[in-house]
C-alpha cells in the first residue's frame, strides 16, 4: 500500500509509539490527524512532523465515548475521508490483584478496551461507505501472554484482540482490514505514565522498558506491516519468544512467568 496522501487518524500521537508513528507516517507522505488530550503537546508532535501545516490537531479524551462521532464528522469534514485509523492510546498498569482499587480496572478498561472499539464505531460508516479502510490496534504482547503486575492492563489488551478478530471476519468483504500490533518492551514512557493500585503515576522507567527496542524502530515496523497488508506483527527482542513458549508449553510458561522480574 502506497501511503502518499492516504488519511490517517492516530490516538496517543502525543508521545511514545504514537508520535513516532506519526513521524514516520509523514515521511511517507501521508496527512495526518493527531488525537491525544494535550493540544499543547500534539502541536509540539505536528511541529516536528514533515510538512506540518498538512496535519491537523484534534484534542480527544478516549474516556468521553459521547465526542467521537462529533470528532469523527469534523475529521470527514477538514479531510474528506479517514483511510487508516490507528487506535494507539492507552495506559499502563503496575500494581497486584489485591491491592487494585476496582475504580482502576474500569479506568484501565474505559481508555484501552472501550475507546478504542468505541472510535472505531464511529469511523467505521464512513469507512464502509469508502469501499475499504484499514483499522490498526496497538496491543501488546501480554495480548497473548498473561503478566504479573498488569492485570487489567493484561485484560484490556486479551479483550481487543477479541474484538477486532471479531471486526476482522465482520468486514473483510467490504476492504476493511485489521493490523492488530503486539510490541514487547519499546523504549518509551509507558511504565513512567502506569498507574498503580490507587490510580496514581508509577513514575518509575522500569528495567526492561529501559532497555528495550527503540521506538523509531518499532514505529518503522508497524509502517512496514501496514504498507504489506499485514494482519498481525509482532515487535520486540527475546521477550517475542514467550509467544512460542506458551502456545507450545503453556505449564512452562506459567512457571517461568511466576519467578521472572516483569518491572
Amino acid at each position: 500500500m502506497a501511503l502518499h496522501n492516504k488519511v490517517i487518524w492516530i490516538t496517543g500521537a502525543s508521545s511514545g509509539i504514537g508520535e513516532a508513528l506519526a513521524r514516520a507516517f509523514s515521511h511517507q507522505g501521508a496527512r495526518l490527524v493527531l488525537s491525544a488530550r494535550r493540544r499543547d503537546e500534539l502541536e509540539r508532535v505536528r511541529a516536528s512532523l514533515r510538512d506540518p501545516d498538512r496535519h491537523t490537531v484534534l484534542p480527544l479524551d478516549l474516556t468521553d465515548s459521547d465526542s467521537f462521532a462529533a470528532a469523527t464528522q469534523s475529521v470527514l469534514e477538514q479531510c474528506q475521508r479517514i483511510d487508516i485509523l490507528v487506535n494507539n492510546g492507552g495506559i499502563s498498569q503496575r500494581s497486584r490483584v489485591i491491592d487494585t482499587d476496582l475504580a482502576v480496572d474500569r479506568r484501565v478498561m474505559e481508555v484501552n478496551y472501550f475507546g478504542a472499539i468505541g472510535l472505531t464505531k464511529a469511523v467505521l460508516p464512513a469507512m464502509r461507505e469508502a469501499g475499504g479502510g484499514q483499522v490498526v490496534v496497538i496491543s501488546s504482547l501480554v495480548g497473548e501472554l498473561p503478566t504479573p503486575m498488569r492485570s487489567a492492563y493484561c485484560a484490556s489488551k486479551h479483550a481487543l484482540h477479541g474484538w477486532f478478530e471479531a471486526l476482522r471476519a465482520e468486514e473483510h468483504d467490504r476492504g476493511i482490514r485489521v493490523l492488530m500490533v503486539m510490541p514487547g518492551f519499546i523504549r518509551t514512557n509507558v511504565s513512567i505514565n502506569a498507574i498503580t493500585a490507587d490510580g496514581s503515576a508509577h513514575g518509575v522507567m522500569d528495567d526492561h522498558q529501559a532497555a528495550g527496542l527503540d521506538v523509531d524502530v518499532c514505529a518503522g515496523r508497524i509502517v512496514r506491516a501496514v504498507q504489506r497488508g499485514r494482519e498481525q506483527v509482532i515487535i520486540g527482542g527475546r521477550e517475542v519468544a514467550g509467544i512460542w513458549l506458551k502456545r507450545f508449553f503453556p505449564s512452562l510458561y506459567r512457571k517461568v512467568i511466576r519467578r521472572i522480574k516483569v518491572t
